[in-house]
């Protein structure tokens, strides 16, 4: 009989094995086997808790989900913030210590390339893509006209995305990490000026 409360545990040892499977090998030889080896836990355990490894991945990017959310909430929880603070807070919640870990750039280039086959990770893609534009937007509309706050919040999106890739892709991916922050915050100061 499993111990009572064990279940978030499990689940959580097996999405960090997830993780650190996907670093080690990448998301194609990531296997079950390697998974449950990861967690130190029987590969059974796997469907017990998620039905199998689709499953796993899926909840694996939620995790992922998860700590941009949280990261972002952790900072401007309970603060009065102008919108520029803001804007400035979702950059570094994008470039926070765990979003360029090792573990999470490799996860999370496996997943945007596996997007394009999988509907379930298409559709957390676009839920994150989704939240990123709302949060942007939401902070633009307060210092301009609407439609400038749209674009706005699409072109910051794509500046963050597109120096997180490069960064991520890097061989100096840390300090690269570091630049690309700062020249996202760069480009936002220009747009409101």
């Amino acid at each position: 009989m499993p111990k009572v409360g064990m279940k978030p545990i499990r689940k959580q040892q097996l999405i960090e094995a997830t993780l650190a499977s996907i670093d080690e090998f990448g998301l194609y030889h990531t296997t079950i086997t390697t998974i449950s080896k990861k967690a130190g836990l029987s590969s059974g355990i796997i469907n017990h808790y998620f039905g199998g490894k689709q499953q796993l991945i899926e909840a694996t990017v939620r995790h992922l989900l998860d700590k941009l959310n949280h990261v972002l909430v952790e900072k401007t929880a309970g603060q009065t913030l102008s919108p520029v603070e803001r804007l400035n807070l979702i950059v570094e919640s994008n470039f926070s210590v765990f979003q360029r870990s090792e573990p999470a750039t490799k996860a999370w280039l496996s997943f945007w390339e596996q997007s394009l086959h999988v509907p379930e990770l298409a559709r957390l893609q676009h839920i994150n893509n989704q939240r990123l534009l709302s949060n942007l937007r939401f902070s633009f509309r307060q210092l301009m006209p609407k439609d400038q706050a749209i674009e706005a919040a699409q072109a910051t999106a794509a500046m963050i995305d597109g120096f997180w890739l490069r960064s991520a892709l890097s061989q100096e991916s840390n300090p690269d990490f570091v630049a690309s922050e700062r020249l996202c915050k760069q480009f936002i100061a220009k747009l409101i000026c």
